[in-house]
Protein backbone atom coordinates (compact mmCIF):
# COMPACT_ATOMS: atom_id res chain seq x y z
CA UNK A 1 0.00 0.00 0.00
CA UNK A 2 2.87 2.36 0.73
CA UNK A 3 4.17 1.82 -2.78
CA UNK A 4 0.75 2.60 -4.28
CA UNK A 5 0.52 5.75 -2.18
CA UNK A 6 3.99 6.89 -3.22
CA UNK A 7 3.29 6.24 -6.90
CA UNK A 8 -0.08 8.02 -6.78
CA UNK A 9 1.31 10.95 -4.83
CA UNK A 10 4.28 11.30 -7.16
CA UNK A 11 1.92 11.18 -10.15
CA UNK A 12 -0.19 13.96 -8.63
CA UNK A 13 2.91 16.05 -7.88
CA UNK A 14 4.23 15.68 -11.42
CA UNK A 15 0.93 16.47 -13.14
CA UNK A 16 0.18 19.40 -10.84
CA UNK A 17 3.67 20.76 -11.45
CA UNK A 18 3.18 20.54 -15.20
CA UNK A 19 -0.28 22.13 -15.01
CA UNK A 20 1.00 24.92 -12.77
CA UNK A 21 3.81 25.64 -15.23
CA UNK A 22 1.32 25.58 -18.12
CA UNK A 23 -0.93 28.01 -16.27
CA UNK A 24 2.08 30.24 -15.64
CA UNK A 25 2.94 30.26 -19.34
CA UNK A 26 -0.68 31.17 -20.13
CA UNK A 27 -1.15 33.68 -17.33
CA UNK A 28 -3.60 36.51 -17.89
CA UNK A 29 -3.12 40.16 -16.99
CA UNK A 30 -6.69 41.30 -16.37
CA UNK A 31 -8.43 44.39 -14.98
CA UNK A 32 -8.29 43.14 -11.38
CA UNK A 33 -4.49 43.42 -11.45
CA UNK A 34 -4.38 47.26 -11.33
CA UNK A 35 -6.68 47.12 -8.33
CA UNK A 36 -4.47 44.78 -6.32
CA UNK A 37 -1.26 46.50 -7.40
CA UNK A 38 -2.91 49.72 -6.30
CA UNK A 39 -3.44 48.14 -2.87
CA UNK A 40 0.21 47.05 -2.77
CA UNK A 41 1.56 50.52 -3.54
CA UNK A 42 -1.02 52.39 -1.46
CA UNK A 43 0.22 50.55 1.62
CA UNK A 44 3.73 51.77 0.81
CA UNK A 45 2.95 55.28 -0.46
CA UNK A 46 -0.32 56.24 1.29
CA UNK A 47 0.26 59.96 0.73
CA UNK A 48 1.21 59.73 -2.97
CA UNK A 49 -1.85 58.51 -4.93
CA UNK A 50 -0.46 59.76 -8.26
CA UNK A 51 2.73 57.81 -7.69
CA UNK A 52 0.63 54.73 -6.88
CA UNK A 53 -1.27 55.05 -10.16
CA UNK A 54 1.87 55.61 -12.24
CA UNK A 55 3.73 52.68 -10.67
CA UNK A 56 0.72 50.41 -11.04
CA UNK A 57 0.17 50.92 -14.75
CA UNK A 58 3.87 51.35 -15.47
CA UNK A 59 4.77 47.89 -14.18
CA UNK A 60 1.84 46.24 -15.92
CA UNK A 61 2.80 47.89 -19.22
CA UNK A 62 6.33 46.50 -18.87
CA UNK A 63 5.23 42.90 -18.29
CA UNK A 64 1.81 42.37 -19.86
CA UNK A 65 1.35 41.37 -23.52
CA UNK A 66 0.28 44.33 -25.62
CA UNK A 67 -3.24 43.03 -26.29
CA UNK A 68 -3.88 42.34 -22.60
CA UNK A 69 -2.56 45.74 -21.57
CA UNK A 70 -4.80 47.39 -24.17
CA UNK A 71 -7.76 45.58 -22.61
CA UNK A 72 -6.73 46.64 -19.09
CA UNK A 73 -6.59 50.33 -20.01
CA UNK A 74 -9.77 50.20 -22.08
CA UNK A 75 -8.36 50.78 -25.56
CA UNK A 76 -9.32 47.50 -27.21
CA UNK A 77 -12.09 46.70 -26.63
CA UNK A 78 -13.08 50.26 -25.83
CA UNK A 79 -14.01 50.83 -22.19
CA UNK A 80 -14.33 54.46 -21.13
CA UNK A 81 -14.21 53.73 -17.39
CA UNK A 82 -10.92 51.87 -17.68
CA UNK A 83 -9.46 54.68 -19.75
CA UNK A 84 -10.34 57.12 -16.98
CA UNK A 85 -8.89 54.84 -14.27
CA UNK A 86 -5.62 54.73 -16.16
CA UNK A 87 -5.35 58.50 -16.61
CA UNK A 88 -7.12 60.05 -13.63
CA UNK A 89 -5.67 59.65 -10.15
CA UNK A 90 -8.86 60.38 -8.22
CA UNK A 91 -10.91 57.90 -10.23
CA UNK A 92 -8.31 55.16 -9.80
CA UNK A 93 -7.87 55.88 -6.08
CA UNK A 94 -11.62 55.60 -5.49
CA UNK A 95 -11.54 52.06 -6.94
CA UNK A 96 -8.89 50.84 -4.48
CA UNK A 97 -11.24 50.11 -1.51
CA UNK A 98 -13.09 47.54 -3.64
CA UNK A 99 -9.85 45.53 -3.60
CA UNK A 100 -8.38 46.47 -0.23
CA UNK A 101 -11.02 44.61 1.76
CA UNK A 102 -9.54 41.27 0.59
CA UNK A 103 -7.03 41.79 3.41
CA UNK A 104 -5.59 38.28 3.61
CA UNK A 105 -5.12 38.08 -0.14
CA UNK A 106 -3.36 41.45 -0.22
CA UNK A 107 -1.13 40.31 2.62
CA UNK A 108 -0.07 37.30 0.54
CA UNK A 109 0.66 39.57 -2.45
CA UNK A 110 2.82 41.77 -0.22
CA UNK A 111 4.71 38.70 0.98
CA UNK A 112 5.52 37.53 -2.55
CA UNK A 113 6.54 41.07 -3.49
CA UNK A 114 8.86 41.32 -0.48
CA UNK A 115 10.64 38.05 -1.31
CA UNK A 116 11.53 39.28 -4.77
CA UNK A 117 8.71 38.82 -7.27
CA UNK A 118 7.90 41.71 -9.56
CA UNK A 119 4.66 43.49 -8.60
CA UNK A 120 2.49 41.91 -11.35
CA UNK A 121 4.01 38.46 -10.72
CA UNK A 122 3.45 38.85 -6.96
CA UNK A 123 -0.26 39.03 -7.77
CA UNK A 124 -0.24 36.14 -10.25
CA UNK A 125 1.99 33.83 -8.22
CA UNK A 126 -0.51 33.92 -5.34
CA UNK A 127 -3.01 32.18 -7.64
CA UNK A 128 -0.45 29.81 -9.17
CA UNK A 129 0.88 28.56 -5.82
CA UNK A 130 -2.66 28.30 -4.45
CA UNK A 131 -3.55 26.11 -7.45
CA UNK A 132 -0.72 23.69 -6.66
CA UNK A 133 -1.51 23.59 -2.92
CA UNK A 134 -5.21 23.11 -3.64
CA UNK A 135 -4.38 20.09 -5.78
CA UNK A 136 -2.44 18.52 -2.91
CA UNK A 137 -5.29 19.26 -0.51
CA UNK A 138 -7.79 17.67 -2.89
CA UNK A 139 -5.64 14.52 -3.08
CA UNK A 140 -5.46 14.39 0.70
CA UNK A 141 -9.23 14.87 1.06
CA UNK A 142 -10.05 12.03 -1.31
CA UNK A 143 -7.58 9.70 0.45
CA UNK A 144 -9.39 10.45 3.71
CA UNK A 145 -12.76 9.71 2.17
CA UNK A 146 -11.58 6.63 0.27
CA UNK A 147 -8.68 5.11 2.25
CA UNK A 148 -6.25 2.99 0.27
CA UNK A 149 -7.93 3.93 -3.01
CA UNK A 150 -4.99 6.02 -4.14
CA UNK A 151 -5.60 5.75 -7.86
CA UNK A 152 -9.15 7.02 -7.34
CA UNK A 153 -7.74 9.89 -5.28
CA UNK A 154 -5.17 10.74 -7.92
CA UNK A 155 -7.70 10.49 -10.74
CA UNK A 156 -10.27 12.73 -9.07
CA UNK A 157 -7.60 15.25 -8.14
CA UNK A 158 -6.35 15.55 -11.70
CA UNK A 159 -9.88 15.73 -13.14
CA UNK A 160 -10.80 18.60 -10.82
CA UNK A 161 -7.45 20.34 -11.45
CA UNK A 162 -8.18 20.21 -15.19
CA UNK A 163 -11.65 21.75 -14.94
CA UNK A 164 -11.75 25.04 -16.89
CA UNK A 165 -12.90 27.20 -13.94
CA UNK A 166 -10.00 25.95 -11.82
CA UNK A 167 -7.32 26.42 -14.46
CA UNK A 168 -8.73 29.85 -15.26
CA UNK A 169 -8.69 30.90 -11.60
CA UNK A 170 -5.03 29.92 -11.38
CA UNK A 171 -4.09 32.17 -14.31
CA UNK A 172 -5.75 35.44 -13.30
CA UNK A 173 -5.22 38.06 -10.61
CA UNK A 174 -8.25 37.36 -8.44
CA UNK A 175 -8.53 35.90 -4.91
CA UNK A 176 -10.78 33.05 -6.11
CA UNK A 177 -7.97 30.50 -6.29
CA UNK A 178 -6.41 31.78 -3.08
CA UNK A 179 -9.61 31.39 -1.04
CA UNK A 180 -10.24 27.95 -2.56
CA UNK A 181 -7.42 26.41 -0.53
CA UNK A 182 -9.00 27.76 2.67
CA UNK A 183 -12.31 26.16 1.69
CA UNK A 184 -10.51 22.84 1.19
CA UNK A 185 -8.94 23.09 4.65
CA UNK A 186 -12.46 23.74 5.94
CA UNK A 187 -13.58 20.56 4.16
CA UNK A 188 -10.81 18.56 5.88
CA UNK A 189 -11.92 19.92 9.24
CA UNK A 190 -15.53 19.04 8.45
CA UNK A 191 -14.65 15.47 7.48
CA UNK A 192 -12.39 14.90 10.48
CA UNK A 193 -14.80 16.69 12.85
CA UNK A 194 -12.17 19.05 14.21
CA UNK A 195 -13.11 20.86 17.39
CA UNK A 196 -15.04 24.12 17.26
CA UNK A 197 -12.04 26.35 17.98
CA UNK A 198 -9.92 24.95 15.15
CA UNK A 199 -12.88 25.36 12.82
CA UNK A 200 -13.31 28.91 14.11
CA UNK A 201 -9.69 29.71 13.18
CA UNK A 202 -10.37 28.42 9.66
CA UNK A 203 -13.52 30.55 9.43
CA UNK A 204 -11.51 33.50 10.73
CA UNK A 205 -8.94 32.97 7.96
CA UNK A 206 -11.69 32.78 5.34
CA UNK A 207 -13.32 35.99 6.57
CA UNK A 208 -10.00 37.82 6.83
CA UNK A 209 -9.05 36.73 3.31
CA UNK A 210 -12.42 37.54 1.75
CA UNK A 211 -14.91 39.40 3.94
CA UNK A 212 -17.64 38.79 1.36
CA UNK A 213 -17.65 35.17 2.60
CA UNK A 214 -19.22 36.33 5.88
CA UNK A 215 -22.63 34.81 4.94
CA UNK A 216 -20.90 31.43 4.60
CA UNK A 217 -18.92 31.63 7.84
CA UNK A 218 -21.88 32.86 9.89
CA UNK A 219 -24.33 30.40 8.33
CA UNK A 220 -21.97 27.54 9.13
CA UNK A 221 -21.89 28.57 12.80
CA UNK A 222 -25.67 28.89 12.72
CA UNK A 223 -25.98 25.37 11.31
CA UNK A 224 -23.78 24.09 14.15
CA UNK A 225 -26.06 25.77 16.70
CA UNK A 226 -29.19 24.37 15.06
CA UNK A 227 -27.76 20.84 14.85
CA UNK A 228 -26.50 20.78 18.44
CA UNK A 229 -29.80 22.15 19.71
CA UNK A 230 -31.66 19.52 17.71
CA UNK A 231 -29.41 16.81 19.16
CA UNK A 232 -28.85 17.95 22.77
CA UNK A 233 -31.55 20.60 23.27
CA UNK A 234 -28.99 23.20 24.35
CA UNK A 235 -27.22 26.17 22.80
CA UNK A 236 -23.44 26.47 22.79
CA UNK A 237 -22.87 30.13 23.67
CA UNK A 238 -19.23 29.86 22.60
CA UNK A 239 -20.46 29.49 19.03
CA UNK A 240 -22.42 32.73 19.45
CA UNK A 241 -19.23 34.44 20.64
CA UNK A 242 -17.39 33.11 17.59
CA UNK A 243 -20.10 34.49 15.32
CA UNK A 244 -19.89 37.88 17.00
CA UNK A 245 -16.10 37.87 16.56
CA UNK A 246 -16.40 37.09 12.83
CA UNK A 247 -19.00 39.80 12.39
CA UNK A 248 -16.79 42.29 14.24
CA UNK A 249 -13.82 41.39 12.01
CA UNK A 250 -16.00 41.92 8.94
CA UNK A 251 -17.24 45.31 10.14
CA UNK A 252 -13.74 46.39 11.14
CA UNK A 253 -12.29 45.59 7.69
CA UNK A 254 -15.16 47.33 5.93
CA UNK A 255 -14.76 50.48 8.03
CA UNK A 256 -10.95 50.47 8.05
CA UNK A 257 -10.71 50.47 4.25
CA UNK A 258 -13.73 52.77 3.70
CA UNK A 259 -15.44 50.15 1.55
CA UNK A 260 -18.12 51.82 -0.64
CA UNK A 261 -20.59 49.06 0.19
CA UNK A 262 -22.63 46.43 -1.62
CA UNK A 263 -24.95 48.94 -3.28
CA UNK A 264 -22.04 50.67 -5.00
CA UNK A 265 -20.45 47.36 -6.02
CA UNK A 266 -23.72 46.10 -7.48
CA UNK A 267 -24.28 49.36 -9.37
CA UNK A 268 -20.76 49.41 -10.83
CA UNK A 269 -20.87 45.71 -11.71
CA UNK A 270 -24.33 45.31 -13.23
CA UNK A 271 -25.83 48.72 -14.01
CA UNK A 272 -23.13 51.24 -14.96
CA UNK A 273 -19.40 51.27 -14.31
CA UNK A 274 -18.84 54.80 -13.03
CA UNK A 275 -15.49 56.31 -14.03
CA UNK A 276 -15.53 58.34 -10.82
CA UNK A 277 -17.53 56.89 -7.91
CA UNK A 278 -17.95 60.20 -6.09
CA UNK A 279 -19.32 61.94 -9.18
CA UNK A 280 -22.50 59.88 -9.40
CA UNK A 281 -24.53 58.19 -6.63
CA UNK A 282 -25.37 54.51 -6.94
CA UNK A 283 -29.13 54.84 -7.18
CA UNK A 284 -31.37 52.00 -8.33
CA UNK A 285 -34.77 50.67 -7.34
CA UNK A 286 -35.81 47.27 -6.00
CA UNK A 287 -37.61 46.71 -9.30
CA UNK A 288 -34.37 47.29 -11.22
CA UNK A 289 -32.49 44.94 -8.90
CA UNK A 290 -35.10 42.19 -9.28
CA UNK A 291 -35.12 42.62 -13.05
CA UNK A 292 -31.35 42.13 -13.18
CA UNK A 293 -31.58 39.16 -10.80
CA UNK A 294 -34.29 37.42 -12.82
CA UNK A 295 -32.47 38.10 -16.07
CA UNK A 296 -29.22 36.67 -14.71
CA UNK A 297 -30.80 33.58 -13.17
CA UNK A 298 -31.93 32.40 -16.59
CA UNK A 299 -28.23 31.93 -17.40
CA UNK A 300 -27.59 30.19 -14.08
CA UNK A 301 -28.97 26.86 -15.26
CA UNK A 302 -25.67 24.99 -15.34
CA UNK A 303 -24.82 25.81 -11.73
CA UNK A 304 -28.41 25.10 -10.63
CA UNK A 305 -28.48 21.73 -12.35
CA UNK A 306 -25.12 20.63 -10.96
CA UNK A 307 -25.82 21.78 -7.41
CA UNK A 308 -29.38 20.44 -7.30
CA UNK A 309 -28.24 17.06 -8.63
CA UNK A 310 -25.52 16.76 -6.00
CA UNK A 311 -27.85 17.88 -3.19
CA UNK A 312 -30.42 15.27 -4.26
CA UNK A 313 -27.72 12.58 -4.40
CA UNK A 314 -26.55 13.45 -0.87
CA UNK A 315 -30.09 13.10 0.47
CA UNK A 316 -30.47 9.78 -1.35
CA UNK A 317 -27.19 8.33 -0.13
CA UNK A 318 -27.00 9.59 3.45
CA UNK A 319 -29.12 9.19 6.55
CA UNK A 320 -26.76 11.34 8.61
CA UNK A 321 -28.60 14.54 9.57
CA UNK A 322 -25.37 16.53 9.90
CA UNK A 323 -24.29 15.54 6.39
CA UNK A 324 -27.69 16.57 5.00
CA UNK A 325 -27.65 19.86 6.89
CA UNK A 326 -24.13 20.61 5.68
CA UNK A 327 -25.13 19.92 2.08
CA UNK A 328 -28.10 22.28 2.46
CA UNK A 329 -25.75 24.89 3.95
CA UNK A 330 -23.42 24.81 0.95
CA UNK A 331 -26.31 24.72 -1.51
CA UNK A 332 -27.90 27.74 0.17
CA UNK A 333 -24.64 29.68 0.06
CA UNK A 334 -24.39 29.20 -3.69
CA UNK A 335 -27.65 31.11 -4.05
CA UNK A 336 -26.86 33.62 -1.30
CA UNK A 337 -23.74 34.52 -3.25
CA UNK A 338 -25.76 34.73 -6.44
CA UNK A 339 -28.33 37.06 -4.83
CA UNK A 340 -25.61 39.48 -3.76
CA UNK A 341 -23.49 39.14 -6.89
CA UNK A 342 -25.46 37.56 -9.76
CA UNK A 343 -22.56 36.99 -12.12
CA UNK A 344 -24.27 34.06 -13.82
CA UNK A 345 -21.63 33.64 -16.54
CA UNK A 346 -18.72 33.48 -14.07
CA UNK A 347 -18.62 29.90 -12.77
CA UNK A 348 -15.45 30.73 -10.84
CA UNK A 349 -17.51 32.79 -8.38
CA UNK A 350 -19.35 29.64 -7.26
CA UNK A 351 -16.72 26.98 -7.96
CA UNK A 352 -15.49 26.69 -4.36
CA UNK A 353 -18.97 25.97 -3.03
CA UNK A 354 -19.68 23.51 -5.84
CA UNK A 355 -16.53 21.55 -4.98
CA UNK A 356 -17.45 21.59 -1.27
CA UNK A 357 -20.83 20.13 -2.18
CA UNK A 358 -19.08 17.53 -4.33
CA UNK A 359 -16.83 16.59 -1.39
CA UNK A 360 -19.90 16.11 0.82
CA UNK A 361 -21.37 13.91 -1.91
CA UNK A 362 -18.21 11.78 -2.00
CA UNK A 363 -18.32 11.52 1.78
CA UNK A 364 -21.96 10.36 1.71
CA UNK A 365 -21.13 7.87 -1.04
CA UNK A 366 -18.22 6.46 0.93
CA UNK A 367 -20.22 6.15 4.15
CA UNK A 368 -23.00 4.31 2.38
CA UNK A 369 -20.75 1.79 0.68
CA UNK A 370 -19.01 -0.18 3.38
CA UNK A 371 -17.27 2.34 5.55
CA UNK A 372 -14.99 4.25 3.22
CA UNK A 373 -13.74 1.18 1.35
CA UNK A 374 -15.91 1.19 -1.78
CA UNK A 375 -15.82 -2.62 -1.78
CA UNK A 376 -19.32 -2.67 -3.18
CA UNK A 377 -18.34 -0.44 -6.11
CA UNK A 378 -14.74 -1.29 -6.96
Amino acid sequence: MKTKWKVSFLLVILILSYLTFWNYKNRIYDWDMPGYLGCLYTSRFPDSPEKVRNLTFGFIEKEAPADQYSDIIGLKPVDRARQVFKNDTQSFTEQIPYFQIKAGYNLAISFFYEIGFSPPMAVLVASLISYFISGLLLFYIVTIIFPQKYLIAAGLTIVIALLPPMTYMSRVSTPDMFIFQFLLVFAIGWIKRWNKWIMFLILLGITFTRPDYIPFTLSYLMSVIVFEYYKDKKIDFYILIQGAALLYLYMFIIKFYNYPGWKNLFYDSFIYRRPTISAQPAVFTIEEYLHILLNKITYFKKVSLISLSMLGAVFYLSKDQWVKLSACLIFANIYIKFIFFPHSSGLRFFFGFIILLFIILLYALSKKYNGFKLNKIV
